[in-house]
C-alpha cells in the first residue's frame, strides 16, 4: 500500500540524481532532497490523491510558522550554493521561498498556497537542473 502511495519526490528524482557529475556531493543532494519532502510531501491527505507537508500546517502558527518554514526552506538554498549552483538559480530559489513566505502570512487562503505552491520541490528541482550542467558558478 505505501509503495503505490509513495510521494513521488522520493523516486521520481533518482535517475536525474544517478546522472549527476560525480563531483557532486550525493549526501547533500540527498539531505535536500530529504528536507524538500518533509517540507512539501511528508503527509499523503487522507481519502486523496495528493500530499502535503509541514510547511503549510507550520503556516497556521500565526505570522511564526511562515518565517520558521521559511528559514527551513533556507536549508535547500544555503545547501545549493555550497553545491556550486549557479547564482541565477540561487536567485529563483530565493524568489521561490519569497513567494512561498509572503503568501503563507495570508490567513487561510496563504496556507492552502503553501500546500499547492511547494516551493522547496521547485527549488530541489532547480538545483537538480543546475548541478546536471556541471559548469561551474557564474
Amino acid at each position: 500500500m505505501t509503495g503505490e502511495r509513495e510521494s513521488a519526490l522520493l523516486t521520481e528524482f533518482d535517475e536525474r540524481i544517478e546522472r549527476l557529475p560525480r563531483s557532486v556531493d550525493r549526501a547533500a543532494v540527498e539531505r535536500m532532497r530529504f528536507v524538500a519532502y518533509v517540507l512539501d510531501e511528508g503527509i499523503r491527505v487522507p481519502g486523496a490523491d495528493y500530499r502535503i507537508g509541514i510547511d503549510p500546517l507550520l503556516g497556521v502558527l500565526p505570522g511564526a510558522g511562515d518565517v520558521l518554514s521559511g528559514a527551513f526552506s533556507l536549508y535547500i538554498v544555503l545547501e545549493a550554493a555550497r553545491l556550486g549552483v549557479s547564482y541565477a538559480t540561487l536567485l529563483r530559489m530565493i524568489a521561490n521561498v519569497s513567494v512561498d513566505v509572503i503568501a503563507g502570512t495570508v490567513p487561510v487562503a496563504g496556507d492552502l498556497f503553501d500546500a499547492v505552491w511547494k516551493a522547496n520541490k521547485r527549488n530541489f528541482e532547480l538545483a537538480l537542473d543546475d548541478l546536471a550542467t556541471g559548469t561551474p558558478r557564474k
